[in-house]
């Protein structure tokens, strides 16, 4: 008797189920018709993958492999990845040390050395360990320490261990002078970025600078910057090269606009670490005789970095899983990229975005993933020219609910239109990828991708069409 109700058990829960399946890929068909027939899709190529995330079966899909621009939804890919080739707790670490000898009246005759680990949250804001106050004060601690009162030489920003080139092939002129567009450097500093306050005038329409914060005494700021209309917003971009020192601004910025101003990249941040270093010695009266300095500039001068140096402190970075967990909530590109050169030098290859992003692919592949479905060109999402397909990256978030680090993954993923997706934009370009559980308890991938399509207010009519799993 017991066997037989178990049985009318689950068969009944079998036809509810695929009845309900069925309903559910219907109302996903009408709405994704919907989608296509809008006119603001009428020039656009629109993916949709829905997965059933227990079993890994596709329910619905549109498109699913043709290849797309995915704007940050890629970060899903590129954070999976480094959990599991680097390790939930995986920890990046930057050493300040000296050069020369330390006299008996506490002179150093040779240079205070940061050398750069690769670490993309050393003085950022979003961590108690890593501000740069913190930062800059264990470093002090740590001179002081040592005996230290005066430095006959420089500070120095050795940011040689990834090489000279910062900025990934392929980002555009418009995005690499603002913050979003920073380049990684194995010493990033103040996530690679500085403000920039502005005020619309009224009575000629010219907008002032009012000040850079922090101070950039090294930066000449070019003001082509022209007030815009009530209610036009921000429209500023700031054209400022990776090692450069000429920044022009360009664009509207609005009357009566509440925002105090812009974030600009920061373009030689090993620069600006030595920079703040030896700033904030002068001021404690630890003076030095010489200018702050970075591996790539002595380079420039026909100089090598000094040997035999010795170690004053180690600052250590968040673990890995609260770095995906910025990285995904708020979107910062400059972890992406930092992630992707990482995953080629602990792979052992030549440190470059070219070479982390085939370590990237070279991994999914070893998955199961047809390599050809992931085109990928930095660990961001910022290139336009990256293409990856939604039935590969709703492969990708199936596979990684198996692993342990899965919770701190799936907690980095920000909330929108009630589901845990990751969106994505770039021009014309508007893409989720993540996790929905409906009120039954049932759980989906999903990876939705709309590129070229015209006007704004486009998630609205994305959202309507994950509505129908609601």
């Amino acid at each position: 008797m017991f066997k037989r109700s178990l049985t009318l058990f689950l068969l009944t829960v079998s036809i509810y189920s695929t009845a309900f399946s069925q309903t559910s890929v219907q109302k996903l068909e009408q709405a994704y018709n919907n989608l296509i027939a809008d006119p603001q899709a009428r020039y656009a190529i629109t993916s949709l993958c829905v997965l059933d995330a227990s079993t890994g079966k596709t329910l619905f899909a549109r498109n699913e492999n043709i290849g797309l621009a995915t704007a940050s939804t890629l970060k899903t890919i590129t954070s999976a990845t480094a959990f599991n080739l680097l390790g939930k707790d995986f920890q990046y670490q930057t050493t300040l040390s000296y050069s020369g000898k330390i006299d008996a009246d506490g002179t150093l005759k040779g240079d205070l050395i940061i050398i750069g680990g690769g670490d993309p949250t050393l003085g950022s804001w979003r961590y108690e360990g890593s501000k740069e106050g913190f930062v800059l004060n264990q470093w002090v601690k740590a001179i002081k320490a040592a005996g230290i009162k005066k430095v006959e030489g420089s500070v120095i920003g050795d940011d040689s261990l990834w090489g000279s080139q910062i900025t990934p092939d392929g980002w555009i002129w418009q995005d690499i002078g603002n913050y979003y567009g920073a380049g990684a450097s194995a010493l990033s500093w103040r996530e690679n970025q500085f403000d920039l306050h502005l005020r619309a005038n009224r009575g000629n329409g010219s907008v002032t600078v009012l000040k850079a914060v922090p101070e950039m005494p090294y930066i000449k700021v070019i003001n082509e910057l022209k007030a815009g209309a009530e209610g036009t917003g921000d429209r500023v971009y700031a054209y400022l090269p990776p090692l450069g020192n000429v920044a022009y601004l360009r664009g509207t910025w609005a009357l009566g606009i509440s925002k105090s101003g812009i974030s600009a990249a920061l373009p030689d941040p090993a620069f600006d670490a030595a920079f703040r270093l030896q700033d904030t010695l002068e001021r404690i009266g630890i003076s030095s005789s010489g200018n702050p300095s970075t591996s790539r500039l002595l380079s420039m001068e026909g100089k090598s970095l000094p040997s035999g140096v010795q170690k004053l402190a180690t600052i250590s970075s968040p673990a890995l899983s609260q770095i995906v967990y910025w990285f995904n909530k708020k979107s910062v590109n400059l972890y992406g990229e930092h992630l992707l050169k990482t995953l080629a030098w602990k792979s052992g290859k030549e440190v470059s975005t070219k070479n982390g992003a085939a370590t990237v692919i070279n991994y999914w592949e070893s998955k199961g993933i047809d390599r050809n479905a992931l085109n990928i060109l930095d660990g961001s999402g910022l290139s336009p020219g990256t293409r990856v397909t939604t039935s590969a990256m709703a492969n990708v978030l199936f596979q990684s609910q198996k692993e342990t680090w899965f919770p701190a993954f799936y907690e980095s993923l920000p909330e929108n239109n009630g589901m845990r997706l990751k969106s994505g934009t770039i021009n014309d370009v508007s893409a989720f990828a993540g996790y929905y559980t409906d009120n039954a308890g049932r759980k989906y991938i999903i990876v939705i991708n709309i590129n070229n399509y015209s006007g704004s207010g486009i998630n609205k009519k994305l959202f309507k069409v994950l509505d129908a799993l609601k």
